[in-house]
C-alpha cells in the first residue's frame, strides 16, 4: 500500500501543534526551510525515512504513530493488524496463533 503523504503530514502538523511548536521553530531545528516543513505537512513535499525520524524526535512521537495513525501507547496498538493478519489464515492458523500469544502473554482459560 502506497503512503499517503497528505495523511502523513497531518499527522505530523497535529503532532508539532501538540508540542505547542510553530513551523518557524521546527523548520529551525531541523535546518530547512518553513516552505519545505510546509509542504510536508501538506502533503506536497515527500519526507525520506532519514528526516521523519528526525521529525519524530524532535516532536518526541514515534515515526509508527505517524505512518500509521497508532501509538504503540494506545490500547489499539496493531488491532487492526492482527485482525487482517487472521483474516487470511485458516481456522487451524488462528488457533495456533492464539496459542502462542498465550504463551507469550502467559494467559490460561
Amino acid at each position: 500500500m502506497p503512503l499517503d503523504y497528505t495523511i502523513i503530514g497531518q499527522r505530523l502538523k497535529k503532532a508539532r501543534k501538540a508540542k505547542k511548536m510553530t513551523q518557524e521553530e521546527l523548520a529551525e531545528k531541523l535546518d530547512v526551510s518553513i516552505a519545505f516543513l510546509s509542504r510536508i505537512e501538506r502533503g506536497n513535499s515527500q519526507v525520506n525515512l532519514k528526516r521523519l525520524v528526525q521529525i519524530c524526535e524532535i516532536l518526541e512521537v514515534s515515526p509508527g504513530e505517524i505512518l500509521n495513525g497508532v501509538s504503540s501507547k494506545s490500547s489499539q496498538y496493531l488491532d487492526s493488524e492482527f485482525a487482517s493478519l487472521l483474516k487470511d489464515c485458516s481456522s487451524e492458523q488462528q488457533k495456533l496463533i492464539y496459542d502462542i500469544a498465550k504463551v507469550v502473554a502467559r494467559k490460561e482459560d
